[in-house]
């Protein structure tokens, strides 16, 4: 008779996978720490409802009006220009107001909103329009902080995923066939890993001005390599095994058997290594960033605000805000890191 499968969202899981389950629930930090991270990653995936310059509705004269997906000419709002309206104007939110009303983003600011009417010189101190100061440009911190951390994170998320299905192709291949590809395979990873990874980087992104995409096939090019030698290594223990002798026998291609058979016994090494490799690609964007080398200038970044930080001693608040933010990030992506591994730890799933 066969275990009962528990469902979960019309999918059914099996029994060692609930056991999985409830590994990675026992360990509390781990779990309560993919929560939290999975509540701040989504707030910020929202980032232009929580801290805009845009107004996220305006009902003006019968009708509904959004200027975060539309651009609008004052002359909608009975200005006297067509140009865009600028909505922190004074004039135009009175009359917007006079036949209407406006309902504001919690943060009145968005990543590149120069702050306007600051008491002082910029860096200013945390007030209660900027809950965290502005920068030395007088942008709001808070804003940049939030948007900084949605970019951070996808780049990690991104990368991570792409240089693993890299990773799990070269490794696959290389351990299943083995022979000379291996050999080959290994030489070629020796002197890839051999390479100086920043300087390559710092040269490759000096050359041309990089943005996301390019700076992330440029990490792509040389973060590959890192879950090469673990599902090299479970395909080479898996290749001698006897179902896989017998599918062989029967026919069943090569790439049918590494992919249903053999795959599944090396995603489970692979799966434990990815928070630590999305916290090391989080690391490696924020360190090319605070040397400037990093993603385009004006870019909400975590890197350039801790730069700022450092030079700007005398606005201690910038430094400070960027250290919690990337040690909270990384702190939560270690410990999930860890209930992960208790997760697939064959001795506690086999109880």
């Amino acid at each position: 008779m066969s275990a009962p499968h528990h469902s979960f969202a019309g999918l059914k899981i099996t029994p060692l996978n609930q056991r999985r389950i409830e590994n990675f629930k026992a360990n509390k930090r781990g779990y309560w720490s993919f929560w939290i991270f999975l509540t701040v990653f989504t707030l910020t995936l929202f980032a232009e409802l929580i801290a805009n310059d845009k107004p996220l509705v305006i009902y003006f004269d019968g009708s509904f009006y959004s200027p975060i997906t539309n651009v609008y000419p004052e002359t909608a709002f009975g200005g006297d220009f067509e140009t865009e309206a600028d909505y922190g104007d004074p004039y135009l939110v009175e009359l917007i107001e006079k036949q209407g009303w406006i309902i504001h983003a919690p943060i009145p600011y968005s990543f590149d909103t120069h702050v306007t009417n600051l008491p002082g010189p910029a860096p200013f101190e945390p007030t209660r329009q900027n809950w965290l100061g502005t920068d030395d440009q007088a942008r709001d911190v808070l804003a940049r902080m939030i948007y900084g951390f949605r970019i951070s994170v996808l780049f990690g998320l991104v990368l991570t995923v792409l240089s693993s299905i890299v990773g799990v192709a070269v490794g696959a291949a290389q351990g299943y066939f083995g022979g000379l590809t291996d050999l080959v395979g290994q030489r070629l990873i020796e002197i890839w890993n051999g390479m100086p990874v920043l300087f390559m980087l710092i040269i490759l992104a000096s050359v041309v001005q990089p943005n996301f995409w390019w700076l992330l096939g440029l990490m792509l090019l040389f973060s590959w390599t890192s879950l090469v030698s673990v599902v090299r290594a479970e395909f080479l223990r898996a290749r001698n095994f006897e179902y896989v002798k017998a599918a062989r026998a029967l026919g069943v291609t090569n790439s049918s058997i590494m992919y249903r058979h053999v795959l599944p016994n090396a995603m489970v090494a692979t799966l434990t290594f990815l928070p630590f490799i999305t916290s090391g690609s989080v690391v490696t964007l924020t360190s090319l960033d605070f040397l400037g080398f990093g993603l385009p200038p004006g870019s909400p970044s975590l890197g350039e605000l801790l730069k700022q930080g450092k030079d700007n001693l005398q606005a201690p608040w910038l430094g400070v805000t960027a250290f919690f933010v990337i040690a909270f990030m990384l702190s939560l992506l270690v410990f999930i890191g860890e209930a992960v591994r208790d997760a697939f730890d064959p001795r506690k799933v086999q109880r």
